[in-house]
Parts: C-alpha cells; sequence; structure tokens
C-alpha cells in the first residue's frame, strides 16, 4: 500500500515546521462532528477516481448508504466503539520486521465538509494544520491528495491553497493505524490511532510571518537582558516589549540585530515572570510571552541565572480515562496546578512533545521542563538492537525529521530547559544526527538522552532507576562501572551533570525510598534532581459484564499481545485520585 513501508517521514508537500504563536491573522477551526469509517485494512484505490473518503460529489444520504457514521474530531476511533485500545510497555503489537507491518491495519477514514469563510478571501495562501495525528495520516482536498505525514505527536502543515474552491470544500483523511513510523514510536503508553489534536485552516495573508525565534538571555552578573530574534517573511519588521520601552523597527533582513536591554527580571520555576512580545510585519502580527534565563553547563554543574537547577519533577503522560490523549485545557491547567501544589517544579514530558498550549501553561506557572522528542523504539531490546532504526542510514531524515519538528514548534518556550532526544532507543548514527542537529540549532540548551552511554552525544549524564549505590559511585569514589561504560568513557560521563531522568517507580502501594534519594540530591552537587516516573495512571473508562465502571488496563480490551498493569504506575489514580504516594512526595521534597 502507498507509504506503509515508507521509512520517509511524509510527503514533500509539507512545510518547513516553525514556531507556534498567537496570530491576528484568520484561523478557521475544523474540530467537531465528521463522517467517519473504520476499514479493517488498508484499502486499494483507482486510480481514475478519488476514494470515498475524499470524493467531494458524495453527500450525506450517499455516505449512510455506504455505512459512515460520524466521529467527533479530535478523538482516538478507538474510544468510540471503533475497534479496541492496546496497551504495550516494550514490545511492539506486531512482529519485528522493519520496515513492513501487518496487512491488518485498522484504517480510518475522516470527511468533513466545510465553507471557506469570508475572513480568508484575502489570502495570499491557505494553510492546512494538523497538530496530532496518531498513525500515517493522508490529505485529501476536494478530491485531490495533498500530502502525507507521520510523527503522531507533531505538528504537519501542508499548502493547500490551489486546492480550495470558494463556498462548499470537502477535507478527507486517511489515518492508517500501521506504518514503518510505528516501530519509532514504542512508547509505555496505550495505542490510541486517529485525529486526536485540532485540525486548522490558516490564512496566510500578504506580508505575513512565516516564522518567529527568540533567544532570551539574562546576565545573572548584573541583570541586564539580550533580546535576540529571528524572523523569516516580509519586511520592515516592528518589535515590540512595552513593559521594557523596546519599540524598534527593521526595514530588512540585515537591521536584524539583538536588543540590549539594562535591566529585566528573571524568568524561573520559583518567580516565572513573562513579558508581552509582539512581532509585526505589513500583513501580521504575532504575539508571544517570552521569559528571560540562561542556561549553561559549568563542569559537572547545570546552571540557570548562575545558580544550581536541581529538578524535583514528575514523568508526564498526556492521559484521561474517557478521551486518552485528547487535550483539555481546563484539566491541564488544574493538573499542573495540582503538580505545582505538591512542590514538583519540573516535568518531563514522556515521550514525546505535549499539546502546545500545555507549554504555554508552564510558562505562565513556572516548570523546568524537559521536552521530548516522539522517538522510541524500546521493541527492538526483545532482538537485542537488532535492525534498530536508530543505526540504520535508511531512517535518517524520519529521525532528523522529528527532532526538527519538536524544536521547531516549542523553541520559544522559557520553561524549556533541555531538549531530550527520545527514549529507550538504543543508540546509532541516527541518535548522533539528532543530537549534532539540536547543537546547531539551538546552542542555548543542552542536550539530554539516557541511552547514549558513552556520553558523545548528550550534555548530562542520565539514568533510569539506578540504586542509591550507584548514585554514590557516579558522584563520589567510583566503586563500580556505570550503566555498561568503565575507563574514560565512565570518567567522561561521572564529569557531567548527573540526572535521574525515570526514579521511585510508583506502581502498587507507591514509589521506594523517596527519602533516600531525596538525601542523595542534597548530598551530591552533581546530581541535579529527577523525575519520578509517572504522574498519572493511564487506565481507561470500561464497564463489566453487569455495567460497572472501572479502569482498564492492558489486555482488559482482549488485545493478544499486552503489558498487563505496567500502564497503572502514577501518583494519581486514572481519575486523577492523589495516592499517598504523592502525599510521600510532597513531604519528602517540601523546603
Amino acid at each position: 500500500m502507498p507509504h506503509l513501508d515508507d521509512v520517509a517521514p511524509g510527503s514533500a508537500s509539507r512545510l518547513p515546521p516553525r514556531a507556534r504563536f498567537t496570530t491576528d491573522a484568520p484561523v478557521h477551526p475544523l474540530d467537531g462532528d465528521w463522517r467517519f469509517r473504520l476499514l479493517p485494512e488498508a484499502p486499494v484505490d483507482r486510480a481514475d477516481a478519488p476514494p470515498e473518503v475524499a470524493d467531494p460529489s458524495l453527500d450525506d444520504a450517499a455516505l449512510d448508504a455506504a455505512g459512515w457514521t460520524t466521529l467527533p474530531v479530535p478523538s482516538h476511533w478507538v474510544l468510540h466503539g471503533h475497534g479496541s485500545p492496546a496497551y504495550t510497555n516494550l514490545q511492539y503489537p506486531f512482529p519485528i520486521d522493519p520496515p513492513h507491518v501487518p496487512d491488518a491495519n485498522p484504517t480510518g477514514e475522516h470527511r468533513r465538509a466545510f465553507t471557506l469563510p469570508a475572513s480568508f478571501a484575502d489570502a495570499e495562501r491557505v494553510l492546512l494544520r494538523t497538530d496530532g495525528i496518531e498513525g500515517l495520516a493522508t490529505f485529501w482536498v476536494n478530491g485531490v491528495e495533498a500530502g502525507w505525514t507521520t510523527g503522531s505527536r507533531l505538528a504537519t502543515e501542508i499548502d493547500v491553497t490551489e486546492l480550495l474552491v470558494p463556498g462548499a470544500n470537502v477535507l478527507g483523511i486517511r489515518v492508517h493505524q500501521w506504518s514503518a513510523a510505528s516501530y519509532l514510536e514504542d512508547q509505555d503508553q496505550w495505542w490510541l490511532p486517529g485525529i486526536f489534536r485540532p485540525v486548522e485552516l490558516l490564512a496566510r495573508p500578504a506580508g505575513a510571518l512565516d516564522d518567529v525565534r527568540v533567544r532570551a538571555d539574562r546576565d545573572p552578573a548584573d541583570g541586564s537582558g539580550r533580546l535576540e530574534l529571528e524572523v523569516d517573511g516580509a519586511f520592515p519588521v516592528v518589535v515590540r516589549v512595552p513593559e521594557l520601552g523596546i519599540h524598534v523597527t527593521w526595514e530588512t533582513p540585515a537591521d536584524v540585530a539583538p536588543v540590549a536591554i539594562p535591566a529585566v527580571d528573571a524568568w524561573s520555576a520559583e518567580r516565572p515572570r513573562l513579558y508581552d512580545l509582539t512581532v509585526s510585519s505589513p500583513g501580521e502580527t504575532a504575539s508571544l510571552r517570552i521569559g528571560f534565563r540562561t542556561v549553561r553547563i559549568d563542569g559537572d554543574a547545570l546552571l540557570v541565572d548562575g545558580r544550581r537547577l536541581t529538578f524535583r519533577g514528575v514523568n508526564r503522560h498526556e492521559s484521561h480515562p474517557e478521551r486518552g490523549r485528547v487535550f483539555d485545557e481546563a484539566e491541564a491547567r488544574a493538573d499542573l496546578e495540582l503538580i505545582k501544589r505538591s512542590g514538583i517544579d519540573a516535568i518531563r514530558t514522556s515521550h514525546y512533545p505535549p499539546h502546545p498550549r500545555l507549554l504555554d501553561i508552564a510558562d505562565e506557572l513556572g516548570f523546568w521542563v524537559v521536552l521530548e522528542c516522539d522517538l522510541e523504539t524500546h521493541g527492538f531490546w526483545d532482538v537485542e538492537w537488532r535492525d534498530n532504526p536508530s543505526d540504520d542510514p535508511r531512517w535518517r531524515d524520519a529521525y532528523l525529521d522529528r527532532i526538527t519538528r519538536t524544536v521547531g514548534r516549542d523553541r520559544n518556550h522559557p520553561s524549556i530547559v533541555m531538549w531530550s532526544l527520545g527514549n529507550e532507543s538504543g543508540t546509532g548514527r541516527n541518535i548522533a544526527a539528532m543530537s549534532a542537529w539540536v547543537r546547531r540549532a539551538d546552542p542555548t540548551r543542552p542536550v539530554h538522552y539516557e541511552g547514549d552511554l558513552t556520553g558523545e552525544h548528550t550534555d548530562v549524564y542520565s539514568r533510569m532507576y539506578p540504586t542509591l549505590e550507584e548514585i554514590d559511585s557516579v558522584c563520589g569514589t567510583p566503586v563500580a562501572s556505570i550503566h555498561e561504560t568503565t575507563g574514560a568513557t565512565g570518567a567522561k560521563q561521572r564529569a557531567k551533570p548527573f540526572i535521574l531522568c525515570e526514579y521511585g517507580h510508583a506502581m502498587g502501594n507507591g514509589p521506594g525510598s523517596l527519602a533516600d534519594y531525596e538525601d542523595a540530591i542534597d548530598r551530591w552537587p552533581r546530581l541535579h534532581g529527577g523525575f519520578v516516573w509517572e504522574w498519572r495512571d493511564h487506565g481507561l473508562l470500561a464497564r463489566t459484564a453487569d455495567g460497572r465502571p472501572f479502569h482498564a488496563y492492558g489486555g482488559d480490551f482482549g488485545e493478544p499481545v499486552h503489558d498487563g498493569p505496567f500502564v497503572m504506575d502514577g501518583l494519581l489514580l486514572s481519575d486523577g485520585t492523589p495516592t499517598p504516594g504523592l502525599a510521600e512526595l510532597a513531604a519528602v521534597i517540601a523546603p
């Protein structure tokens, strides 16, 4: 089938990644009720006609007759009675044979009829934007294929200007649950296919801003700031930060220059001071909230504005017992407020970029964020990492595509203090390529990846679940090899800032030895804290045969391959009820 075994990340029609910002240009959301049908495998399309998912001549009566139903978007179709969820932690739910996937490949076809708004009449271009589609997605506009994409938790933009018509239009999106890209998304969570984040049309006016990249540094010695911008798009550009008295006009790209600020308040997790920035071109004004701070590594110390940074953090998946990974802003804010009240000051976005609004809230409330790329190939551990895509040059573009989309969307957030290349994906040439790209694109933040045993591609030494004795060996007198590294390599790792990207596994009665780990964090300056695994159970709401509700885990939906209850290992229960483990953690990390 087209693209299913293709290791490329998507079609050439996809646009380069760019930062997400608020704009005064028109936006037309396409969320709501869509027409939907589920096919048991990828269909074979006719060459002489558009497929049903894209055919603009079909009306609702024709779709009804063909067995189409209605599905809300955003959603996961398996949570609305179409197929079933499946949970795996390590193993893949299909045989390992990269890049091939099973013929039994649930395929969700989505259609939405819409009228192009009058506000789009003056647009020079119109972009189709999606923020999260789990599976391989192919797009049609009015029966014409616009492109395809992978990367389930990553944004995609495609220029559809030439495919739209005034008035009524039809957008079709076909989502294959399995594709070659599934080998890169073996995270410890439910497999939940579907369009689970917003779908939008963006009007791009003449004289628009294509991208705005912000660097806001602060010198802790004298409190001065330095604002640097990179602007892609039409000039002249006017930059304003009213609270700092900044009002600068750049007539051409050659005029763009850093702006020195005599005094600026620092952004930190304790005092998340934000400033309103606007960037205006002839056709558009973009609005961002920025924070000034400087992240750097000095020997084995990770510093923000000259102060040692210590993470008292949690790993946070996006999970809800009824909606899955569909975002609800009010609940997300309440979630982060509870994290904050518990004394937790850091979040690792395990194991993918979250909904973009979550990072806005993190900027506002104050969290140190380790932003993780949407990458995990953990199942290859079962075959001793044979054929792991991380070291296969054929997959290089797919790996680079994932990290460029991660950094491109989120680099303007002051809360993000470190980029993580992914999780449990072994190592190899493609991991090295990702690291090299990040270091060139954003030298202001360190690079993290726990699987880099040699330390060649990362700026911190990261471990999962080390014993207290291992921590003492890393931070004090070496008495043991560390994570399969000895000699010069071990010495190199011991000289870096040390982070526990996962510890205190909260399954069962809760995390153990938290007070002992906190003592180690206080005792060893090289140890910069860590992230408890994990914030919330991922149980999905289900019912017994007699109708009683319960929160299901692996195997409860009849899936033949699963990892049982390991999805239930949070400081909160699936419905958000705090466990005694959270109370203990809050007490241990309290000042």
